[in-house]
């Protein structure tokens, strides 16, 4: 089970765990490839190219070990999908809760994960 994007894919909670024990800087979309997800996933397939010290990936909400998303406290009280965290340093900083825009996405990742250089 595996959504159709270009994003890197989790396929189970062990990888979840990895990829977020290794990278300093990771967004996930949690969701399913419809109408409010799809997107979601293409503003990430966007965004991915100017925001490279983050890691994109998705995960199907329907796959079954995605608890580790459904489960979080910042996830509490989502209804709509996608659901969409970010997480710095193994901390999630960050989740929404259904469709968001490119603009939306983009804030979000500049807000928490943007490297300031001297000068900026």
């Amino acid at each position: 089970m595996e959504l159709q994007t270009r994003l890197k894919h989790i396929h189970s909670e062990a990888e979840f765990n990895l990829v977020v024990e290794e990278n300093e800087n990771v967004i996930i979309c949690c969701g399913r490839m419809g109408p409010m997800c799809a997107p979601v996933y293409s503003a990430m397939e966007i965004l991915k190219e100017q925001f490279q010290q983050v890691e994109f990936y998705d995960i199907p909400f329907d796959h079954p070990e995605v608890h580790m998303i459904r489960n979080l406290p910042e996830c509490h009280g989502f209804l709509g999908l996608p659901f969409t965290v970010y997480i710095k340093n193994g901390t999630v900083v960050k989740a929404t809760t259904s469709i968001q825009t490119q603009k939306q996405i983009e804030t979000i990742l500049k807000e928490h994960f943007q490297t300031l250089h001297v000068g900026d």
